[in-house]
């Protein structure tokens, strides 16, 4: 026929099977007539040796000049090596990015997805994604396709996540809470995620390019909150007042483990009595943010740890009202201990900074604090730490010891340092020890003079050296 006019289609009624009605003025220019009576038009064009058709749009809604152009328009792109009707179809098939993160976590959970040291992502990490994903990532983008995501996109999310667009406050449980911010911070890290799973995208060939890439994050705040000693005399006094009060015990022992080991937060609430190595001077912590760490502790961390009394059906420390769960009060706890005092700011990581604070205040490098705390080694501490462990125990047994006479409200000026574990002991029960030196020995920056001697001292002492 001729050219598609209006009253031709309005003519056109329905038969058994459908039937096509084509415009020989613009060749692959058509209608669809189905055996129900609808009408559509559409292209028809080859491609790759295929003949494909592109449906336009339903007659009534498009009006055969709007279609004709359309179709003018999609031969032109065809006519160029495009292909609408593939393009379609990859659209169709294309994912959303709640679809997206949904496949991350599923492979995450079974190790799939690699995280620090090329380990597979822990538990806890993953509870952390899954929040940021649910809180931010999912409301604001989750409806989008992957593929559609641009950089423009990715900077409006950061914007948004800074802002407290995202923030929310909603009851998880029966007495749970989420409390969702947002903020500077949380739109860092959370936008770090969204370039992980787009990385994983691209790995799977869901998108060639990682929209997240050349995107800038504002840095984290640093935290430069640091206790002095007047400020550890008053966390002293408000921990005797909590311990008083009988309400809080557990957690005044926690939150004097906090501050006389440097521990995070997570490896104190997770502390099990197999990892307590007091014969050893240390803590074998079997799970913690760069795996297993063996943390050197002072013989005020012993003392308050035999001031617990065990719960034989429990494995932890610290345990919980729920069947071989860990305590979960800390926070809660927390705020009723310091709420209108001076230290209302302070949280569990304010402790672990002030620890290394106080540990370069008495001399020992940046390299035997992170030993201390569990950083990552550095190649120094890699390279003599078999050799000085007992060296290790004596540095941290200095700091927890002038923490502690802080905590009870002495002049650590006057407080003599003597414990088993110090670096002049030379073994046997009646041995006498000499009082601390001025200037502590630093094993990183004296391992390779003394470390045979300190080995021996160690082996004499029964303390760890391998």
């Amino acid at each position: 026929m001729p050219k598609l006019t209006k009253r031709q289609i309005d003519a056109s009624t329905a038969r058994e099977a459908d039937y096509f009605l084509w415009d020989d003025e613009l060749p692959g220019f058509g209608l669809r007539v189905f055996s129900s009576g609808k009408r559509s038009y559409l292209v028809q064009y080859r491609a790759k040796g295929r003949t494909r058709r592109f449906t336009i749009g339903a007659h009534g809604v498009w009006t055969p000049e709007e279609a004709r152009r359309e179709a003018r328009s999609l031969l032109g792109r065809i006519a160029k090596g495009e292909n609408p009707a593939e393009e379609r179809d990859f659209d169709r098939k294309a994912i959303t990015v709640r679809e997206l993160c949904e496949r991350y976590l599923s492979d995450a959970e079974i190790g799939l997805i690699l995280g620090k040291k090329r380990q597979p992502k822990k538990p806890s990490t993953l509870v952390t994604d899954r929040g940021r994903i649910e809180h931010h990532i999912v409301p604001l983008l989750g409806a989008r396709l992957v593929k559609d995501i641009t950089i423009a996109d990715v900077t409006g999310f950061l914007k948004d996540v800074s802002t407290g667009r995202t923030k929310v406050d909603l009851k998880t449980k029966r007495r749970g809470r989420a409390i969702v911010r947002g903020g500077r911070g949380t739109a860092s890290r959370t936008t770090g995620l969204l370039g992980g799973i787009f990385s994983y995208a691209v790995a799977h060939g869901i998108i060639s390019v990682n929209p997240v890439h050349g995107v800038r994050r504002p840095a984290d705040n640093i935290r430069d909150r640091r206790l002095n000693e007047g400020e550890y005399r008053l966390l002293g006094r408000l921990l005797e007042r909590a311990d008083e009060n009988g309400s809080h015990k557990i957690t005044v022992a926690m939150i004097r483990l906090l501050a006389l080991t440097g521990c995070r937060r997570g490896e104190v609430i997770n502390l099990r009595w197999d990892e307590i190595d007091e014969a050893r001077g240390c803590l074998r912590l079997r799970d913690t943010k760069e795996g297993l760490s063996i943390r050197p502790v002072g013989r005020a961390v012993f003392d308050v740890l035999k001031t617990l009394q065990r719960n034989g059906a429990s494995a932890y420390v610290f345990p919980g009202t729920g069947e071989g769960k860990p305590f979960s009060g800390l926070p809660k706890s927390w705020r009723a201990i310091f709420r209108k005092s001076g230290l209302a700011d302070i949280t569990p990581h304010v402790l672990r900074h002030s620890f290394a604070s106080v540990a370069n205040e008495r001399g020992f490098t940046e390299s035997t604090i992170a030993a201390m705390l569990g950083h990552s080694r550095a190649t120094v501490t890699a390279r003599y730490v078999h050799h000085i462990d007992a060296v290790l125990v004596s540095a941290a047994d200095q700091v927890a010891a002038h923490l502690s006479s802080l905590l009870d409200g002495n002049d650590s000026d006057e407080v003599e340092l003597v414990h088993a574990y110090s670096l002049g002991h030379s073994g046997g029960d009646n041995a006498s020890a000499p009082s601390q030196p001025s200037v502590p020995l630093d094993p990183l920056e004296h391992s390779s003079s003394v470390e045979d001697r300190h080995e021996r001292r160690a082996a004499a002492n029964g303390l760890y050296t391998g």
